[in-house]
């Protein structure tokens, strides 16, 4: 009965009191050892009886030298499904509603799972989403047999010794785990229901993918904090980057999953003779160069989530203030595709000083898992969804302060471009944005090209507002005003543009996005002299660079302007112009509702009408450029 200490809700208690048995844990290493099946073994199967088709594996967990390596055998397992999110209550929503997707009310699966549960050994911990004075008491309960379900949140989100419970511990939220229901009632699906309540912020994860549940479940949970108190927590990177002669800038790199925020962490990549492959032409396969001798030192503050907390924009007036929501960092490391790739990565991972969780990597009992051995979904087809969950503590230069970010990018994944075949891959290696403008591209958050982190079709499709309406419970438009007041209220931070994978012709991967760190870190936060930004040929890029110089080598004019490369030209650029314009209109028409902001009304007619730059900068002035 040590589960009495956590002063759970009336169902939790009755659920508890009911089961089998309960496992109250009490850190890592606990949970370690839970997730193999106990003390002393290396391997163990995570399966459930399911009415109908006996006994289904949903899970093969491994003890290696460097932690837990968790698979699914389901390829589909492997991904988050961006449609799995749920609402059961009838607070104000635009999310799909259970009874409407369901055909029932959400009462009778919620007891049902109750009862489920019931009937299981089960195991508990408490923690706080986000971060102490910033988040909620919470509590998981889980089968205790998906230990390693319950190891992966609580390296996300930390775990609370059951000694140091205090007193006035309160659970404002639950996260209940129930995987069978996935095969009985959702066709094998992901899903996740999210109930709000009167001081309660309840969720019933039906499979063991921690992507919708203990990584965004919890994120939806912190959103719908924040919507009801003004807050935001943002989808975002960020790092504080330290140039060569100790220049110190902060930048926080947004974007859908997939985007480059992680990559944003990462030291560029170079050739093994030193250089940086600045990109590859499709269609003469020509390579270009740059030379950097020496690269920025950059102290990781954020990896996916940032709490923009009230209480923490007093520190410096006119920037936006951040702090991490987390306590591990859910990697992608599908681009680390062989040894050598990141050395700094691969090291700390694989003799990492504590206990990592690896999903998706192919590893055996008492090995070695490697983060460039990734399993396949199919011979010869890796998956692309590889992870390893990484404490912010072990992290080289973490900081572990809030930071004041100078400049806001926005990451996009692009495809190629050609005359002959036309895309929205017209972004320039990096475009500088009025802030009214960076607010639209968080409104329509394009998924971007050959997203690797979940499962979905070809074509531009969006997020959703802030790249985290997917994981959001409440009404876009008021994600959509929260987000225009840190426009609004920031007149000190500079916005930016960049695309990821393809500039026009040229493959890229993720160098756009390393050359804009580097050169604007080595420029601070002057302003641009009259001439050194030019409009974009479309207006919806804002600005781009005249030409770009970085440590004394020059960046031709077409990674800077993709119209005047001779494969895609004016007129293939503007085609892709105009496919921009489409999506954009497609998705500005969702904030056509009578609770926008009317600055944001004024934003969104701005871009139907095509408006300038300049038109964008009237709307919400900007210091970017000095006055003649």
């Amino acid at each position: 009965m040590k589960w009495k200490k956590y002063n759970l809700p009336e169902d939790a208690r009755k659920l508890l009191e009911g089961c089998k048995s309960v496992t109250v844990a009490s850190s890592i290493t606990e949970l370690v050892n839970l997730s193999c099946g106990g003390l002393g073994r290396n391997y163990f199967e995570v399966t459930y009886d399911v009415p109908g088709q006996g006994q289904v594996l949903e899970a093969t967990v491994s003890r290696v030298r460097n932690g837990i390596s968790a698979n699914y055998p389901e390829p589909y397992m492997r991904r988050r499904d961006p449609d799995c999110m749920v609402i059961a209550d009838n607070l104000p929503t635009d999310k799909p509603r259970f009874r409407e997707r369901f055909g029932e009310d959400f009462a009778v699966l919620r007891e049902d799972t109750f009862s489920w549960l019931r009937g299981q050994s089960l195991a508990m911990f408490g923690f706080i989403s986000g971060q102490k004075e910033m988040g909620m008491d919470s509590v998981v309960i889980v089968p205790r047999n998906a230990g390693f379900f319950a190891l992966s949140l609580a390296l996300l989100q930390g775990i609370i010794a059951y000694e140091d419970i205090p007193a006035d511990f309160h659970p404002e939220s639950m996260l209940y785990i129930a995987p069978p229901f996935r095969h009985t009632h959702f066709e094998g699906k992901q899903v996740v229901v999210h109930n709000r309540m009167e001081g309660l912020h309840e969720v019933f994860a039906y499979n063991l993918y921690p992507g919708p549940s203990a990584k965004k479940g919890i994120y939806g949970m912190l959103l719908t904090q924040g919507e009801r108190e003004g807050w935001v927590t943002t989808h975002c990177s960020t790092v504080k980057v330290v140039t060569p002669y100790d220049n110190a800038t902060v930048i926080m790199h947004e974007g859908a999953s997939g985007g480059g925020k992680s990559e944003m962490l990462e030291q560029v990549h170079r050739q093994s003779d030193g250089r940086l492959e600045l990109g590859e032409n499709l269609v003469t396969g020509e390579c270009r160069y740059l030379e950097i001798p020496r690269t920025c030192s950059l102290y990781p503050v954020t990896d996916d989530m940032a709490l923009c907390h009230p209480s923490l924009q007093q520190f410096c007036p006119g920037k936006l203030t951040v702090t991490d929501a987390e306590d591990s960092w859910f990697m992608r490391v599908n681009h680390i595709d062989h040894y050598g790739k990141d050395v700094l990565l691969e090291r700390l991972t694989a003799q990492a000083p504590e206990p990592l969780l690896f999903l998706n990597i192919d590893a055996v009992p008492n090995g070695r898992a490697l983060i460039w051995e990734h399993i396949e979904d199919a011979p010869g087809k890796p998956c692309p969804n590889p992870r390893v969950v990484i404490p912010r503590r072990i992290m080289p230069g973490i900081v572990n302060t809030p930071v004041s970010v100078d400049i806001r990018s926005f990451g996009v994944r692009t495809p190629p471009c050609t005359a002959e075949l036309p895309t929205y891959g017209i972004i320039g290696l990096f475009h500088f944005l009025p802030p009214a403008l960076a607010w639209l591209w968080r409104l329509v958050a394009p998924r971007g090209h050959a997203n690797p982190s979940i499962v979905d079709g070809n074509g531009m499709s969006s997020e959703g507002v802030g790249s985290y309406w997917p994981f959001a419970t409440g009404r876009r438009v008021d994600q959509a005003n929260l987000l225009l007041n840190q426009f609004r209220d920031n007149s000190l931070v500079r916005y930016i543009l960049s695309p990821s994978q393809y500039l026009g012709a040229w493959k890229v991967g993720f160098m756009p996005q390393w050359i804009a760190r580097e050169y604007l870190a080595r420029r601070g936060s002057a302003k641009f002299r009259a001439g050194q930004l030019l409009p974009a040929r479309c207006p919806l890029l804002g600005y781009t660079l005249k030409e770009l110089h970085i440590e004394g080598r020059n960046v031709a004019r077409w990674f800077l302007r993709v119209e005047e490369q001779p494969e895609v030209g004016e007129a293939g650029y503007d085609k892709g112009a105009t496919l921009l314009y489409d999506f954009f209109r497609k998705y500005l028409a969702k904030f056509d509702h009578p609770d926008l902001d009317p600055l944001g009304r004024e934003i969104i007619e701005c871009c139907l009408s095509e408006g300038t730059a300049a038109d964008y900068e009237r709307l919400i002035p900007s210091d970017l450029v000095e006055d003649e």
